[in-house]
């Protein structure tokens, strides 16, 4: 097993994606069993025997697990005649060989997140892989399924299978590696024997540079508190979360897949349901169901995936932007088209949105722009508190660059922002005070001062 290890943007998962065959290389060598290889796409990359399993799983839920496992190549009695049973032998042959007694009868939509990883391992060695690809295969697992897929790690290492293991989790590495090597700034910093090393010197692989970007961070006076959250739990991801800020901060959140950040900000906004905790605006607690209710109490939410939760692709810039602020607009509904024409030209004329018209449908903005009219549509709210997950994701540099001198502007009018993003240097860089989570709760807090790559990411990954 052999571990690839880095922060994010080290350059993992463009590595997997060249073996798989999804890019191309432009220099080096691949080499498979002492030859060298070219990997032209991904059914190549099958027929060479190299299998990946994606963080998002490659599956249809309405077919069933052996349909799954042999999809587009079923095997059939006569041309066009699919056989059904011979499908399903050979499916519960193959998830046999895993020490499964899964139904293969079963449609994927039913089985846990667990079951259908093991539905990926099951399709991929079905293939005949002599070589496995995991990307992140533990990120969405309970402790006990972990030791089962650990299990089967081992039982394919029995059979000669090799196995490409990717994690930011530093425990496991331990406990199921034996080599690894660490990435960072899309170079390879050196392998290593597990055995011989410790965490302290990995994390210190994996961070060890210096804060080489510039990013435009202004400290803006920090005013009296406008939010706070007290004991805040959901069902399945928060647990027990409690913290301050302030008018003029920006509150960074860290942490690793699956800390609960994102779930932090969806609780917070009214989208996932708060099982216990009260959160308070300006001091007055607020019963946030819904995410009207967050809109009314001042909060704004740009979330990780603008194309689809952040904006309406079809619609226009205008509606976008005038879309959660509608009453503003509207009188007995009936739109005052002059005003709402007036309001979005403001903003796009304040934030520099390039689009030919307030008409041009948003689908056919840059990614800097599309983002830019989510942030509009927040500032024509005029909301207190802003939770920016992710708020750079899939733009260029020069759209980060405007981006971190909006949250300047805003801090500076004495608006408040969690910015929650796994990039770690844009946390150091932007932050005022770090947060960092881990399994649903907060792990530690820093000041801006006193934290480091090294501090945060140490934080964030111990037990």
């Amino acid at each position: 097993v052999h571990i690839l290890l880095g922060e994010n943007g080290a350059g993992k998962s463009t590595l997997m994606k060249i073996l798989s065959g999804a890019y191309q290389k432009s220099a080096g060598q691949i080499m498979l069993d002492g030859a060298e290889v070219e990997i032209k796409n991904p059914k190549h990359a099958q027929g060479l025997g190299i299998s990946t399993i994606y963080q998002e799983f490659n599956l249809i839920p309405h077919l069933s697990v052996g349909e799954n496992i042999f999809l587009g190549r079923e095997p059939a009695r006569l041309p066009g005649l699919i056989d059904q049973s011979a499908i399903f032998q050979a499916a519960t042959r193959a998830l046999s060989d895993l020490g499964l007694t899964l139904d293969p009868r079963v449609l994927v939509k039913e089985l846990r997140v667990a079951e259908q990883q093991m539905v990926e391992v099951a399709k991929a060695l079905s293939l005949d892989a002599g070589v496995l690809i995991m990307d992140e295969p533990t990120a969405a697992l309970t402790e006990h399924e972990i030791k089962e897929l650990f299990a089967t790690i081992r039982k394919l290492k029995d059979q000669g299978v090799s196995i490409v293991y990717i994690s930011h989790r530093m425990e496991e590495l331990f406990e199921i590696g034996d080599r690894v090597t660490v990435l960072r700034d899309g170079r390879s910093v050196g392998t290593y024997d597990v055995r011989e090393m410790s965490k302290s010197e990995l994390i210190r692989l994996m961070v060890n540079r210096e804060l080489t970007e510039l990013f435009p961070k202004e400290h803006a006076a920090r005013g009296p508190e406008v939010l706070r959250v007290e004991g805040l739990s959901t069902k399945d991801a928060l647990k027990d979360i409690s913290f301050s800020l302030h008018k003029g901060e920006v509150l960074g959140i860290a942490g690793l897949l699956g800390a609960g950040r994102t779930e932090l900000a969806r609780a917070i906004f009214g989208l996932d349901k708060i099982t216990s905790g009260t959160i308070y605006i300006n001091g007055t607690p607020q019963r946030i169901k819904s995410p009207r209710a967050a809109i009314n109490s001042g909060i704004g939410f740009l979330t990780e995936d603008r194309k689809a939760q952040g904006l309406v692709l079809p619609l226009s810039v205008k509606e976008n932007l005038c879309l959660p602020s509608v009453d503003k607009f509207s009188s007995w509904g009936i739109m005052d088209a002059k005003e709402e024409q007036r309001a979005a030209g403001r903003y796009v004329k304040d934030l520099r949105i390039r689009t030919p018209s307030l008409d041009q449908k948003v689908v056919f903005l840059s990614g800097g722009n599309q983002q830019k009219v989510v942030l509009s549509k927040w500032l024509c709210c005029e909301s207190e508190v802003f939770i920016f997950d992710e708020p750079t994701r899939g733009v260029d540099v020069g759209a980060k660059a405007e981006i971190y001198q909006l949250m300047n502007r805003l801090t500076a009018s004495g608006v408040a922002i969690i910015m929650i993003s796994s990039e770690l240097l844009e946390v150091l860089g932007m932050s005022d005070r770090i947060l960092v989570m881990r399994g649903g709760r907060i792990a530690g807090e820093f000041s801006g001062r006193e934290a480091t790559q090294e501090r945060i990411l140490q934080c964030a990954l111990e037990e």
